[in-house]
């Protein structure tokens, strides 16, 4: 029967098998704290060091290197794309160049991978030899333990059974523990058994219980070891050494190695909080991460109808990538996935952003020769003088133009100024040369003149005029074609001069006039789709800004001139009155940009 010393030795072969795993979490926490690798070719040359030694890869090392080159290689390749795109690059048509360091990277693993399968292979090999030694010292160790009478002839022999054990290193972690067990069982029967003389047990013992208790003290002395994981690891090398010392006489086997286990608890306690800790750190991370992971994958489902969706979703993300960097390991064994599923998300995402900007960069080519083709047969058509068939067919022309996409503004201008420019020659053409024979244009104007009569007769009975009225009679003069030209700016300036009166005695401003006939208006841009009113948005944005900018000029041209001559005050009060024109159109512009966001939801 074993005694508690022996149950507890046992113990601690059992515990043995465990430290490989536990050292392992340390010399992955040792060689991340170990170096901080800048770029991608400070980790290839380590990674070929690593080939080119004789030792054993790290796996942990190996790991690390990896995620640390794939972060770096993920980084630079980002930041390539956004100079590009920042330089004024097509998204569409960037291309990911071959990397020589990825390829040297790459070439530099698969050497270290069949290196460490080599090595593992040659491990095991060993590790099964070092068995069968050990079982073939158990064997000669039971013999002489289960022979009273051979016991102190063979204590020699003994010795140097004990010695050979010692020499041996490790064997597979499957049988160490009943290995040592028997091997444990048989030494402390061989002890029971020697019949050595009582000098030189009490010799033998009491040299023991001195190598035990400067271990104990080493044991204890850890405890102000700064540094927990090596403080662990020499606590391992004392264990090892504490087994290989023979027994202490036996009223004192159970005290001295209690002793040695009270000191061990506290470096394993210590050592364990640490992990903890580390583990606890790095499943915040990693929850982190996976909740950075879903808010980029919900991002990839959201629906991107313009390019402005595109670029602001592109900014979240942006954002998103920015915050993973801040963000330290996760756990080992999800680092990688983690890592791997946050850049496939934003791979999809950004990977299909080209593709849209590529799919729109192929309709505004489209949609530019179709405009090239209408500009050219408007052309052709301007010199005409078959007044009827040629109008027709530029009305056909410029009806078919607003079915037209868009394409980018500069061009679109010039395509439209260019189109517009050969309509208006035929039509000013067409109008000069029947100028005198247009009794259609008589018969508008005594139309005009009518309604015109109208308004003012509601003018004079203000009181019942309601807003309705008024805008039935403006509809009906909308509706009226064209007036000879000569008399054209004059009806037009009576039309309106009685149309404000009526509005300012119904307390309807001439702006909101324009506002609501603009909001009237925007209906008809709305049902050609969403890229229709975000047209008209821009082009109200961009008229917004020029009158900014006008009123910002005229404003600090005021500041220079001199206002004590009564010409200086005349050109002030000019200049005033512009300025309060334009705030006013400025007004009026905020307006209409409202009306197309309420339009737009």
């Amino acid at each position: 029967m074993m005694d508690s010393q022996e149950n507890a030795l046992l113990q601690g072969a059992q515990e043995e098998q465990n430290v490989e795993q536990t050292t392992q979490a340390a010399d992955a926490q040792k060689v991340e704290n170990a170096k901080v690798y800048k770029n991608k070719k400070e980790v290839v040359e380590r990674l070929k060091e690593i080939a080119a030694s004789d030792e054993n890869p790290n796996k942990d090392e190996i790991d690390l290197l990896k995620t640390v080159f794939y972060k770096l290689h993920i980084t630079e390749r980002e930041a390539k794309l956004k100079e590009y795109i920042d330089g004024g690059g097509d998204p569409a048509t960037y291309q990911i160049l071959p990397d020589e360091d990825e390829e040297a990277f790459k070439a530099e693993m698969a050497v270290v991978r069949e290196k460490r399968q080599k090595v593992f292979q040659e491990q095991e090999a060993e590790k099964q030899a070092n068995l069968e030694k050990k079982l073939e010292i158990i064997e000669k160790i039971k013999a002489m333990a289960t022979s009273p009478d051979e016991a102190n002839k063979s204590y020699n022999e003994f010795k140097e059974l004990q010695q050979q054990w010692k020499d041996i290193k490790a064997v597979p972690a499957d049988k160490a523990s009943e290995l040592w067990r028997n091997y444990q069982l048989y030494v402390e029967q061989f002890y029971d058994l020697l019949k050595l003389n009582s000098e030189a047990r009490e010799y033998d013992f009491k040299k023991n219980l001195e190598l035990k208790t400067k271990l104990c003290e080493a044991a204890e002395n850890l405890a102000n070891e700064e540094d927990v994981i090596s403080a662990f690891h020499q606590l391992q090398e004392l264990h090892q050494q504490y087994r290989e010392i023979g027994p202490v006489a036996k009223e004192l086997r159970e005290q001295i190695w209690t002793r040695f286990k009270a000191a061990s608890t506290v470096i394993n306690k210590r050592h364990q909080q640490h992990f903890e800790q580390i583990r606890a750190k790095e499943d915040e991370n990693l929850a982190r991460k996976t909740a950075l992971c879903e808010k980029v994958e919900e991002l990839g489902k959201v629906e991107n109808k313009t390019a402005s969706d595109w670029e602001s979703r592109s900014k979240e993300i942006i954002e998103l990538q920015n915050e993973w960097k801040t963000i330290g390991f996760a756990p080992q064994k999800m680092n990688v996935k983690i890592f791997e599923r946050f850049r496939a998300a934003c791979d999809d995402f950004f990977g299909r952003k080209a593709e849209y900007f590529k799919e729109m960069k192929k309709t505004f080519a489209e949609n530019a020769d179709k405009k090239r083709a209408l500009v050219e047969k408007a052309k052709e058509l301007a010199d005409s003088t078959e007044w009827k068939s040629t109008s027709d067919k530029l009305i056909a022309l410029q009806k078919e133009w607003k079915t037209i996409g868009m394409v980018p503004k500069k061009l679109g201008d010039q395509l439209w100024n260019e189109f517009l420019g050969a309509c208006n020659k035929f039509f000013e053409a067409r109008n000069a040369a029947n100028a005198g024979t247009r009794n259609e244009e008589h018969a508008n104007f005594n139309k005009k003149n009518e309604i015109i009569a109208k308004l003012r007769s509601m003018l004079e009975n203000a009181a019942e005029t309601t807003r309705e009225n008024v805008q039935a009679l403006v509809e009906e003069y909308n509706k009226v074609g064209h007036v000879p030209y000569k008399d054209k700016d004059k009806l037009y300036a009576e039309f309106h001069e009685v149309l404000d009166n009526i509005y300012k005695q119904l307390n309807i401003s001439t702006r909101r006039r324009r506002l609501d006939d603009f909001k009237s208006g925007l209906k008809n841009v709305a049902k050609r789709g969403e890229e229709a009113l975000d047209s008209e948005r821009g082009r109200l944005m961009r008229r917004r800004d020029q009158l900014r900018q006008e009123i910002q000029t005229y404003e600090n041209n005021l500041g220079f001139l001199n206002a004590s001559s009564k010409k200086g005050n005349s050109l002030i009060d000019e200049m005033n009155r512009k300025v309060q024109k334009l705030r006013d159109d400025l007004e009026l512009v905020c307006q209409k940009i409202k009306a197309v966001n309420s339009e737009k939801k």
